[in-house]
């Protein structure tokens, strides 16, 4: 009967159950369920649970336990054998079983010697239902014997020949790790040229003066008894070939030297494997481990290749430096021919290992217990492989099959037992034994007969919950002999379910493939076998899935900043979700930066070591959802490193870098810059960019420079740190490649050439013992050249030199290695001195009142004795015509640049004298002046009277009281008064014009309206015209009667009422101007405005001006 079956599925077919049901009984059968209800009332075979290894290697000083464990219904009941024969426990008083179980406790820690217990044990559990054996367990105490005594003595050879120092260490169990150190505990380093064998033993390929020592010294550790055993040191002593000479001098003719030849470079030749082939078998599962040592110089390197195939990739391993090639889990297919190759610079060996894989007994299919009710059929397949392949054996209750009690539903067909109708008697533990020469394997099967109604092992209503759209499976573990047929029902529904919607499983469970709201209900399992039948009802709800409707998206942050995701999430209303945020698929790093609140993960301050992929997982109960955004972290490069100068040359250098982690952002460019430290120590220059791409430039250098180079990487955020300096490189000197430039030759003295010039810098110097070469002659002259040879200064003077006398100059750069290219000609000029003649034929044309025009004749160029600047003109007001005043007033200067003969003089004061007198300026100063020229200027308009007020007003008159002019700039001729009285609403009124005598400065004006208001215009005249007027305004006074009048009528009724009427049309006509406004029409006020014009723009009768704009 089958209690358990894969999740094959299959539909609900009435026709083809029953067959897919008797194949089953037929072929396989599986355990009882370890439902522990059940297994309280089920009678079953014992089964071996637990039991020590076949090579059982134990530890001399500690009690021996030997473990046997087995289950059973009744429990089982344990005896052992000893070496084949049954071990009687209870006659040895150091060996007792624990209780309830088979594990064998020896007690050798008190009394007693592990080697007494040696042999080979097996354990037998037994109830009525059968015999379960264990597998034979060899036990053997590990040992870690002594090395042997022996005297090494020291071993002396020539630089360059092979040394192999054996260990062979004592045999033990297991056998020992291998390793060499020196006095000091310190483990030898091993090379390709020195390392240690597969047998522990230490190989030379050729040996060096530092291979000398006298504690080179093997060590073994047993690690069962962790203990560790020591070979007697070897010494070691390489000599060179003029030490043994030496040595042997004295004894051995010329010929008998050791020349040059005996360390000389070697072809390879194998320390081991010996021979050109050798052979190798390895089992199956375990590790192949080659091994292929050369000796010969220079080191040979070890290569390894399979003739007739390639080595498994992911199964292959180098170790030893290449010497030993390793294959784990070797198979079969692993077997052929390996072949190692040694090489060096001399030649290259081989050496072929052939390689057969053999294989200890492995299982194709291990027999499995049946449960199996009356008269059903079945069968125990045992079926192993190897190499050779292995003998089956079958055994029954621990006796070989052939002697065991016959049993007439038994029938045994080489690795298979067929049985047919059983009976409850027919129940029994077997035993299949596969064997070979290289182990065995020993398994057991129990067949168990039962006779039980249908039982369901899922507890009684279960509540189901899954998510819509995802499959349902709604488990109905069952148990029965014979095997129950299983049938669903939903909702006490009378029929059962068949629709295809539904697939039931072999193992009883209902699977509904997507689930939809309407699946929610109660589903009831009915299990049946001809001894009864069983029910159990289960409850199905269906939840919303959950989803994130908000998910956390790709960010590119630069180091330093904050970056925030977002996950949002949509449940079931009666699930609750937790949100979880994962990077890199492992828990958020444990930092005070990274923050979660309810849909947001926040990471502070991002470092590098923060990119990565970060995930949202919402969990509940039924499902998990997640979403996922990586994070770049971006900043500015790191800096280059590993700067390396090669191709020197005298003026080019090739530089390389390796270019620093761009940091998320490609790097777009290189910027190098260089460093003189034999000039300017410390100053970074640039020197030149090139692409992001690019690791290496060519560089131009200059002559006698101490260079060092940095680098500097750029992208789109912004610059690196500068790279660590490169190595230094000096240059050789050459002559200079230039010149000095901004060569100028001025004179400071009237006597003297003062040549200057900008020096070269140290990087421009090309060389030491920098100087210049300074070249003089006159322009105009057949003089030859004047040359001295000065220190690195800037500027050289010649003496004794004509005055301002043209010159042609030239400095040239020279150093220790020779000239500077030719240099170019400047021309310069001797110094300066005064000039010596004033301007002649002064002439001045007054063009008006404010403005003269002035005249003059060149200077002779020979007189200017230097470079022309200009011409300067002095001018002072020395006297007014109208006060004839005579003293003199400060001189202003007026500068006319180059050669000009003429310039106008602004900003004069009408009716004025003035003097002035002009001189010519070079670049030494001025000449000497001309003879003084007088002019006068003509009379202008007056400016306005320096005051106006009026006082004494009375009810019909007002007096105007003024100052004059402060500058009359002429003969005053008349005053000019305008008037207009001005009403209450602004409007001016009739003008009337006055004329008043120069010599007053006070005037009354009569017969004027009381009460009332007055403008007055008042300004001055000269021959020349009207000047600038001056405005005023007052009110004459009010007459008490009428001021009475007007308080008698205010106080009547009717002007009240008038008045009030009037406010009210005023308002009115205010609310509709303010209307007419904000719907953007514009307000008429043109008119006043022309009502309260200046009366200088209104026409007038006058023919002496117009009046200013009142305001």
């Amino acid at each position: 009967m089958q209690l358990k079956i894969m999740p094959k599925k299959k539909r609900l077919s009435a026709g083809r159950a029953p067959l897919m049901l008797f194949l089953c009984q037929m072929i396989s059968a599986l355990e009882v369920p370890l439902d522990p209800k059940l297994l309280e009332d089920l009678v079953q075979p014992p089964t071996i649970t637990q039991q020590s290894p076949k090579d059982y290697i134990i530890d001399p000083r500690e009690n021996i336990v030997i473990q046997c464990e087995a289950k059973g219904k009744p429990p089982p009941s344990f005896s052992w054998t000893r070496n084949g024969t049954h071990f009687d426990i209870d006659k040895d008083p150091l060996v007792t079983m624990k209780p309830g179980s088979g594990t064998l406790i020896i007690n050798i820690m008190s009394e007693g010697k592990a080697e007494t217990y040696e042999g080979v044990y097996q354990c037998t559990a037994r109830n009525e239902r059968g015999a379960a054996i264990s597998n034979n367990i060899v036990i053997r105490p590990s040992r870690s014997p002594l090395w042997t005594k022996e005297k090494l003595e020291p071993i002396t050879l020539r630089n360059g020949q092979s040394l192999v120092l054996p260990c062979r260490p004592p045999i033990g169990l297991p056998p020992p790790i291998i390793f060499w150190m020196d006095n000091s505990f310190q483990r030898l380093p091993q090379s390709e040229r020195v390392s240690q064998g597969l047998n522990g033993d230490l190989y030379f390929s050729n040996v060096l003066p530092e291979d000398t020592r006298e504690d080179y010294i093997c060590y073994a550790r047993f690690n069962h008894t962790q203990t560790i055993q020591q070979k007697q040191p070897i010494s070691v002593k390489v000599i060179s070939v003029d030490e043994l000479n030496d040595t042997i001098a004295a004894n051995l003719s010329d010929t008998e030297f050791y020349g040059a030849k005996s360390h000389r470079q070697r072809p390879p030749a194998f320390l081991t494997p010996d021979g050109n082939t050798s052979r190798k078998e390895e089992l199956r599962g375990n590790v192949l481990s080659l091994e292929c040592i050369a000796e010969g110089l220079p080191t040979p390197i070890i290569y390894w290749i399979k003739e007739d195939g390639t080595l498994p990739i992911n199964r292959t391993f180098y170790r030893n430096f290449k010497k030993t090639l390793q294959i784990v889990q070797v198979t079969e297919a692993d077997s052929g021919n390996y072949q190692c190759i040694a090489k060096n610079a001399l030649g290259a060996i081989h050496h072929t290992i052939s390689v057969t894989v053999k294989a200890a007994p492995y299982w194709i299919i291990a027999p499995q217990n049946l449960v199996l009710s009356p008269e059903e059929d079945g069968a125990l397949i045992c079926r192993a492989s190897g190499n050779p392949k292995p003998r089956i054996s079958w055994l029954s209750n621990g006796v070989p099959i052939e002697i065991a009690p016959d049993d007439p539903s038994r029938k045994i067909d080489g690795d298979t037992i067929i049985f047919s109708k059983v009976q409850e008697r027919s129940s029994a533990v077997y035993q299949c034994n596969a064997s070979n020469e290289y182990g065995y394997l020993l398994a057991n099967a129990f067949v168990n007969v039962l006779a039980e109604p249908p039982r369901i092992l899922t507890s009684a209503n279960t509540l189901y919950q899954v998510i819509a759209n995802r499959p349902a499976l709604l488990d109905c573990a069952f148990f029965g002999s014979p095997l129950p047929t299983i049938e669903w029902f939903k909702d006490a529904k009378g029929s059962a379910l068949r629709e295809d919607i539904y697939v039931l499983h072999e193992n009883g469970t209902l699977e509904i493939p997507v689930a939809q709201k309407d699946s929610t209900g109660t589903y009831t399992c009915v299990a049946r076998n001809k001894l009864g039948m069983a029910k159990n009802d289960v409850h199905l709800e269906i939840k919303d899935p959950t989803r994130i409707i908000k998910q956390p998206e790709y960010a590119v942050v630069q180091r330093g900043s904050t970056v925030s995701f977002e996950c949002k999430v949509k449940h079931d209303h009666t699930l609750i979700p937790t949100v979880t945020w994962l990077k890199d698929h492992g828990e958020l790093p444990s930092d005070g930066r990274f923050t979660v609140d309810k849909d947001h993960l926040v990471v502070a301050d991002v470092s590098d070591d923060d990119g990565g992929t970060y995930t949202c997982v919402a969990n509940t109960t039924l499902d998990n959802v997640s979403a996922s955004a990586v994070l770049s972290v971006v900043d500015v490069p790191n800096p280059p490193f590993d700067l390396e100068l090669t191709d020197q040359l005298d003026r080019s250098v090739q530089l390389s870098w390796t270019p620093g982690d761009d940091n998320n952002s490609p790097i777009t460019k290189f910027i190098i810059e260089y460093e003189d430290a034999m000039h300017e120590p410390g100053l970074w220059h640039h020197q030149t960019e090139v692409p992001g791409t690019q690791t290496t430039a060519q560089l131009k250098l200059s002559p006698y420079v101490n260079y060092s180079f940095r680098v500097m990487a750029e992208n789109n955020l912004g610059r690196s740190l500068p790279s660590e300096a490169s190595e230094q490189y000096l240059t050789k000197a050459a002559e200079p490649d230039k010149n000095p430039t901004a060569v100028e030759g001025l004179g400071s003295e009237p006597d003297n050439l003062v040549i200057t010039w900008k020096p070269l810098n140290g990087f421009e110097s090309n060389g030491p013992g920098l100087q210049y070469k300074v070249s003089w002659r006159q322009k105009d002259g057949d003089d030859e050249w004047t040359s001295v040879v000065v220190a690195n200064v800037s500027k050289y003077i010649v003496s004794g030199t004509p005055t301002f006398v043209p010159y042609l100059i030239k400095v040239q750069a020279l150093n220790d290695a020779g000239f500077a290219p030719e240099p170019a000609v400047v021309m310069g000029h001797s110094g300066e001195d005064l000039p010596m003649v004033a301007p002649g034929n002064v002439r001045v044309n007054v063009v008006n009142s404010t403005l003269a025009e002035v005249h003059w004749d060149p200077v002779p160029l020979k007189s200017i004795r230097g470079h022309l600047q200009g011409y300067r003109i002095y001018y002072w007001k020395a006297q007014s015509s109208l006060t004839r005043n005579r003293r003199h007033l400060e001189k202003k200067i007026l500068t006319f640049q180059g050669s000009k003969t003429h310039g106008m003089l602004p900003g004069l004061e009408p009716f004025s004298h003035y003097s002035l007198n002009v001189r010519v300026v070079n670049g030494k100063g001025e000449g000497p002046a001309s003879a003084d020229k007088v002019f006068s200027t003509p009379e202008g308009v007056p400016s306005a009277p320096s005051s106006l007020k009026i006082v004494n007003p009375t009810l019909d008159s007002l007096t105007l009281e003024w100052e004059p002019p402060s500058h009359p700039n002429g003969i005053l001729t008349e005053y000019t008064l305008k008037y207009q009285p001005i009403n209450s609403t602004h409007e001016l009124g009739p003008l009337v014009d006055l004329k008043i005598p120069a010599n007053k400065t006070r005037w009354t004006l009569k017969n004027l309206n009381f009460s009332t208001r007055y403008k007055f215009y008042f300004y001055a005249q000269t021959a020349a015209g009207s000047g600038s007027q001056i405005t005023e305004e007052a009110i004459t006074t009010v007459d008490e009667a009428m001021a009475s009048r007007q308080v008698d009528i205010a106080t009547q009724g009717w002007f009240i009422g008038l008045m009030c009427a009037v406010a009210l049309l005023i308002l009115i006509l205010l609310i509709v101007c303010f209307i007419r406004r904000n719907k953007g029409g514009k307000y008429p006020v043109k008119e006043k405005e022309d009502a309260h014009a200046d009366p200088e723009i209104q026409p007038m009768k006058e023919d002496d001006g117009t009046f200013g704009e009142y305001r």
